[in-house]
């Protein structure tokens, strides 16, 4: 019989601290701290974020940097999309109230403090603090920066196409199209003939130079797997020996991925001669959609090795290249078809793809609800941070999510039962011939050759 649960009344005013609720996540946030600590985490953001928040002594206190990053830090390994989910876990958790430092009786920041926390810090803040990771990661060994993979995802912009309104006379879309069908003769105020007519009309094209959204400007449309839709587009750039990222960016969502690469290859490498200090990029892996004539010539010439597949090999009439262009396209193909380019080109899926899957879909970025390219610049800088910060935790643990801690920790209890029970299975082994017939769930079943279950008596057919 099931006992019914009846609403808490008054019950006792003091409560000792040590009965409460057992911290089910608390072990994994305890190690956050204590990485943080040892790199000397909040002692920098502090000195980073000091010119943005005034040094009066009156007025009410602003809220800690270190609070504001650790909220961000709980939304990437507890996949929360939004500021107000973020908020919510924080006011909620114990685990995480001790994790930023917040007693029982203490009220966490309110979302709208995370909107006016983030307006505040410049993007060099955020830049600052992710290099700030990725020196650590460097301390540790993890960050190499030999070989460098690029490549990019999509996040699906917090807008809709419902929203479109034409860029110069900010016209409603279909207001744009009601006028046009009327040009044409078709009463305006028919509502299906009018979208008979905007779906086969001559010419229909959404051009972001024609259209923007009434809610996010910086969204493009863009087509992505058959679906029009508004987006934004992540790029990363990803050490294949760790699976580090490098740098995070967003780019332009309606421009090939081809556009501007020597540039951005550029960046990466002013990134790790801050960080390492004259160490350059030997060689850059890239898929089809980054190949282009320019890019390989103007990538060599640079030095570097150049391992991106030509998608348009058998398109290309090379008797129209000049002499120099063939070369730079016949080493570019001798790169990726020789070993060290085939086993980079299989580590793309290993690394720069587990960052997407790890960022996108399990850090809560593929549906933010942030709007406009600077705000959603900033959260998805900080998260690309938060990935690095898990392969650290990787590294000195063994469990670099919050998922992986839980599942861990599981499969530490069954190993240490395994380890006490080996003693009894060693002395039942020593004294019942018997343990081949009714075997441990811990040992294969299995006999010594010459041991017959017929002559004991007992069929092995079941």
């Amino acid at each position: 019989m099931f006992e019914r649960k009846e609403p808490e009344k008054q019950g006792e005013f003091w409560i000792e601290t040590k009965r409460l609720p057992k911290l089910s996540a608390g072990g994994f946030f305890e190690r956050v701290n204590g990485v943080l600590t040892e790199i000397g985490f909040s002692e920098e953001v502090h000195r980073l974020c000091r010119p943005a928040y005034s040094q009066r002594a009156d007025g009410r206190p602003g809220i800690d940097p270190v609070v504001y990053f650790k909220m961000l830090m709980v939304g990437f390994f507890e996949n929360l999309p939004s500021e107000r989910a973020i908020a919510a876990r924080c006011e909620d958790s114990l685990a995480v109230r001790s994790f930023l430092g917040y007693g029982l009786d203490e009220a966490t920041p309110d979302h709208s403090s995370l909107s006016v926390i983030r307006h505040r810090l410049a993007s060099e803040v955020y830049q600052a603090v992710f290099e700030l990771i990725l020196k650590a990661l460097k301390d540790c060994g993890l960050l190499k920066g030999r070989h460098v993979g690029i490549d990019s995802s999509v996040i699906e912009a917090n807008a809709s196409l419902k929203s479109l309104v034409v860029r110069n006379t900010e016209e409603a879309y279909w207001d744009y199209v009601k006028k046009l069908a009327q040009a044409e003769g078709i009463d305006p105020s028919d509502e299906k003939a009018v979208r008979r007519f905007d779906r086969k009309r001559p010419g229909k094209k959404l051009s972001n130079d024609q259209f923007k959204n009434r809610h996010d400007a910086d969204a493009k449309i863009s087509r992505q797997k058959g679906k029009t839709d508004l987006v934004y587009k992540p790029e990363h750039s990803v050490d294949m020996d760790s699976g580090v990222i490098i740098q995070a960016q967003l780019v332009a969502a309606e421009s090939a991925d081809s556009v501007q690469l020597p540039e951005r290859i550029e960046s990466v490498q002013d990134c790790l001669e801050r960080l390492q200090g004259g160490k350059k990029i030997k060689t850059v892996v890239a898929d089809g959609n980054y190949h282009s004539l320019g890019n390989v010539c103007a990538l060599q010439q640079a030095g570097l090795k150049v391992v991106i597949p030509d998608t348009n090999a058998a398109k290309r009439k090379e008797q129209l290249l000049t002499e120099s262009e063939r070369k730079a396209l016949h080493k570019a193909r001798q790169s990726h078809q020789s070993k060290s380019g085939c086993q980079l080109m299989r580590m793309r899926g290993q690394h720069i793809e587990r960052s997407f899957a790890h960022i996108l879909d399990c850090g809560g970025m593929r549906k933010a609800t942030l709007r406009g390219k600077a705000n959603l610049h900033k959260r998805y800088n900080f998260a690309a941070a938060c990935y690095n910060l898990s392969q650290l935790l990787r590294k000195k643990f063994g469990c670099g999510t919050l998922k992986m801690a839980l599942a861990t920790s599981g499969r530490a209890f069954f190993s240490h039962w395994h380890q006490l029970a080996q003693p009894i299975l060693v002395i039942s082994d020593a004294l019942s011939p018997l343990r081949y017939v009714f075997p441990s769930p811990l040992r294969p079943l299995s006999a010594p050759s010459g041991l017959n279950f017929q002559n004991l008596g007992f069929s092995t057919v079941c």
